[in-house]
């Protein structure tokens, strides 16, 4: 189990356990399930067959962008 701020992640080889500890957890709290994992703190989760594939590419491209709008901001203000 992962747990960062409001966010969970189970995972294991025991899909058995995995459902018994979900639904005690479904007891104690008020949660809701968000399904397969895809993307947990900017990092995308692929799992083609037995696998399992991170990647921050989206995140890096989103923040490439974040960067160019900013620096567009920055040569506008500085050329006015």
């Amino acid at each position: 189990m992962i747990v960062y701020v409001d966010d969970m992640i189970l995972i294991g080889n025991d899909p058995k356990k995995i459902r018994t500890l979900r639904e005690y957890l479904f007891l104690e709290f008020n949660m809701k399930d968000l399904g397969q994992l895809r993307y947990f703190l900017g990092i995308e989760v692929a799992r083609p067959e037995q696998e399992i594939s991170l990647s921050q590419h989206k995140y890096i491209l989103d923040l490439r962008s974040e960067i160019e709008i900013l620096l567009a901001n920055l040569l506008k203000h500085q050329y006015k």
